[in-house]
């Protein structure tokens, strides 16, 4: 199975990584694993603490498709039919947002507080460009908590609205009391997305492929939006 260049291409830095899960998902690496070989106990011993180190490391460095993680993780756990994966996949994937999104904020206050700033806020400011920004001040100065819950939802806005934060210096602990709900209803869109790929096909590798196109669409189409309007 091939992950359409375009797709590849679409999705950056993170392209690479999407064909792997593709390519993992496949029947011909399904059936290069003897059946039996590797219990599914084992596998879940690996998959949980893979998928929460990975969805760290995507909240702190966002290069990481970690929403197609959680997507693909949801269709495997589907097609086990068992809810307590289910409810594992959930519980891993926002912690680690979650723990992610506040290391990267300590990180970046203790940037602002600096003299010389610090990699971690350049990074952030990287990635919130001026319009965005703007918009994010705006809506944070008249929604308040609400525009970080939903920030986490809309593609490339968790990091602007994360500056627009710093800049307002809000404190760690106003910043982890938004941040929760948010990386919540974050795992939860994803784990849903994963469901409806899984219940769509009979295969556990079509299911997951669904998924990661489905992310990938809804990552990139924002952009792809604002660059037609110019």
């Amino acid at each position: 199975m091939m992950v359409p260049a375009a797709l590849v291409q679409a999705g950056g830095a993170s392209g690479s990584a999407l064909a792997a899960l593709a390519a993992l998902a496949s029947p011909a690496a399904v059936s290069a694993v003897p059946t039996g070989v590797v219990p599914d106990s084992t596998q879940q011993a690996i998959g949980y603490p893979s998928l929460f180190l990975l969805v760290l490391i995507g909240a702190l460095v966002p290069v990481v498709p970690t929403g197609a993680l959680v997507s693909s993780a949801a269709v495997v756990a589907f097609h086990r039919a068992a809810p307590l994966s289910m409810v594992l996949v959930f519980a891993t994937a926002s912690l680690a947002a979650f723990l992610g999104d506040v290391a990267l904020y300590w990180l970046g206050r203790r940037g602002m507080r600096s003299r010389n700033g610090s990699r971690w806020l350049e990074a952030i400011r990287a990635r919130a460009p001026e319009d965005r920004l703007a918009q994010a001040q705006a809506k944070l100065a008249e929604h308040d908590v609400t525009v970080l819950v939903l920030s986490r939802l809309v593609p490339a806005g968790r990091l602007p609205v994360m500056l627009a934060c710093l800049i307002a210096e809000w404190p760690l602990r106003r910043f982890v009391r938004g941040n929760l709900p948010a990386c919540l209803a974050w795992a939860l869109t994803y784990q849903l997305i994963g469901v409806l790929g899984g219940s769509l096909f009979e295969d556990p590798w079509q299911g997951v492929l669904a998924a990661i196109v489905l992310t990938v669409l809804i990552s990139v189409t924002p952009s792809l939006w604002r660059r037609l309007r110019g």
